[in-house]
């Protein structure tokens, strides 16, 4: 067949260039699928965007709307975006779960010790600095003598979601958004309910203290050892508690006295 005829097959059509625009999108994409930029982070703006990755605000634009259509990122209210924080049905049905019988809620518990024990593990092994900073930020503010008691399961959560970060598993990370309504109640339901007195608050301060050691230190077995050991403590109070479960405050009564306060 000579030559002419086949540059005319429709079957290969020409490859189009790949625009800046694309290139800032995959570029943003590997970070969020990496866990380097997590769900619920704000994103810098259009200009420093711009800025730090050495092309035009158009670009950066252009590359924003793709992920916006995409779900990927959310427009904030006052301006900017933030990586989206996925709607999963799971998370809502495991809320109902665990409001509706305490045992279900000691069961979340004890998956969460072994999930956790894994990530305090990874944190001390491949924290970044600036992530150990992070981790080391919110223990200063759940530590601060004035800080307000309608605060302290935010704070705890808080502490929990940096490590998280520091774990530098983007898998643990979505898995954490995933369940981010469920676990913000857990927090509630622990501090109000199962832990409510100063004493336990002092316990729980040590106790972090000791992880974010350790995970400074990059012990990983000490950083695990340690995290165990704080979430021993809250499974031992759902075995001292669990027979007296009938009658007492369910975990939503207990979430709603916490965002009362707040």
């Amino acid at each position: 067949m000579p030559l002419a005829e086949t540059t005319k097959d429709k079957r290969f059509g020409k490859i189009p260039r790949e625009r800046v625009a694309d290139r800032i999108t995959q570029e943003l994409l590997r970070l969020i699928s990496s866990g380097k930029l997590a769900p619920g982070e704000r994103l810098p703006g259009e200009r420093q965007l711009a800025e730090m990755m050495d092309v035009s605000r158009v670009s950066v634009r252009a590359a924003l709307q793709q992920l916006k259509a995409q779900g990927f990122i959310t427009a904030v209210q006052g301006g900017g975006t933030r990586i989206a924080v996925p709607a999963n049905e799971l998370d809502s049905g495991l809320s109902a779960l665990v409001k509706a019988n305490q045992q279900n809620l000691s069961d979340l518990a004890e998956i969460r010790m072994n999930l956790e024990v894994w990530a305090a593990r990874r944190a001390a092994e491949r924290a970044k600095p600036s992530q150990l900073a992070e981790i080391d930020k919110a223990l200063k503010t759940m530590s601060e003598p004035a800080r307000p008691e309608r605060f302290k399961a935010q704070d705890d959560h808080r502490f929990h979601l940096a490590i998280a970060k520091a774990s530098g598993s983007a898998v643990y990370l979505h898995l954490m958004s995933v369940l981010s309504e469920t676990l913000e109640e857990v927090f509630v339901f622990h501090r109000y309910h199962l832990y409510p007195e100063s004493e336990d608050d002092a316990t729980f301060m040590q106790q972090h203290r000791a992880i974010a050691r350790a995970i400074r230190a990059g012990d990983g077995e000490r950083a695990a050892e340690a995290m165990r050991a704080h979430l021993a403590t809250t499974l031992s109070r759902y075995e001292k508690t669990g027979s007296e479960k009938r009658g007492r405050r369910t975990p939503a009564a207990a979430s709603a006295r916490g965002k009362s306060v707040s």
